[in-house]
């Protein structure tokens, strides 16, 4: 397996950097300016911040407790990053000048992917568990919204297919859509878009 990030210009066939890491890479995103890429590398159970300029990994960001960090996301600011990991279940918000944890919830099981929704203040994590959960972003970080895990009303988690784990957010149409798996019963063999 490819334990190496690599940087490729505008022919894919001409490769700028080649960045060596712990371990497999999954999970990625990159700075709103280019310059940075951060990397989830699960089976080091790490987070590597690469410097994309210089070619070269300049930070180990590590969660304690946490491990199997699959998906990622990035605030459109480049201030905050979302990691979803999966063992235990947890969202973890980190500030991606420091790597260090501004917040950490419990969320659905076996996350496949999460999204920040800026205009709803909001975050999303896609489970193959069968649920999409939805967590208000404040100042401090997130808060439950759903999952029945807090006592705030109204909203309970979007049910879905179990294993139904991908999911689009395209930002100009302000929503996600959630595909579902085909073995699904015919109430939910569907794309569910979530508002």
């Amino acid at each position: 397996m490819a334990r190496r990030l690599g940087r490729h210009g505008p022919d894919d066939a001409f490769k700028l950097a080649d960045i060596a890491l712990q371990a497999h890479p999954e999970g990625f995103q990159l700075a709103p300016d280019g310059s940075r890429a951060f990397v989830n590398v699960p089976d080091a159970r790490q987070i590597a911040s690469v410097d994309l300029v210089a070619g070269k990994q300049t930070a180990t960001w590590r969660v304690p407790g946490l491990e199997s960090n699959f998906p990622m996301a990035l605030d459109s600011r480049g201030r905050t990053l979302a990691i979803a990991f999966r063992g235990p279940a947890r969202l973890a918000l980190l500030d991606a000048a420091s790597g260090a944890v501004i917040a950490s919830v419990d969320t659905c099981g076996d996350a496949d992917d999460v999204f920040f929704d800026e205009r709803r203040r909001r975050i999303y994590v896609v489970c193959g568990a069968g649920a999409v959960d939805v967590f208000d972003r404040n100042d401090g970080g997130a808060r439950a919204h759903s999952s029945g895990r807090d006592t705030l009303p109204a909203r309970a988690p979007v049910c879905s297919c179990p294993n139904s784990t991908a999911c689009l957010s395209p930002p100009a149409r302000r929503r996600r859509v959630l595909a579902q798996r085909s073995w699904c019963s015919a109430l939910h063999r569907e794309a569910r878009v979530l508002r």
